[in-house]
């Protein structure tokens, strides 16, 4: 069992990992693929402007990717803390 000051810090971790990564996410969702999406066309990848790239799957990939980065930051935090699943 957790103490307090444990759960507090486990939280605060587990919020800070949370908030970093879905930064990313809106950057990468809104930012490059609805704002930004016109000055990124004038890249071009494989022959596709770099905002359609972005918005059509830029995004769900990251989404994707972001799910097993936040899957494995906790999976550590839950063994450094003591309360992994057994």
């Amino acid at each position: 069992m957790l103490t307090k000051d444990q759960l507090q810090a486990y939280w605060r971790q587990n919020l800070t990992y949370i908030v970093v990564l879905l930064s990313i996410w809106f950057t990468v969702s809104y930012l490059f693929g609805i704002i930004l999406a016109d000055v990124l066309d004038r890249i071009k990848i494989f022959g596709y402007p770099l905002g359609f790239w972005f918005a059509c799957q830029g995004a769900e990939i990251t989404f994707v990717i972001l799910i097993a980065v936040y899957v494995k930051l906790m999976n550590n935090l839950d063994r450094r803390f003591g309360v992994q699943e057994e």
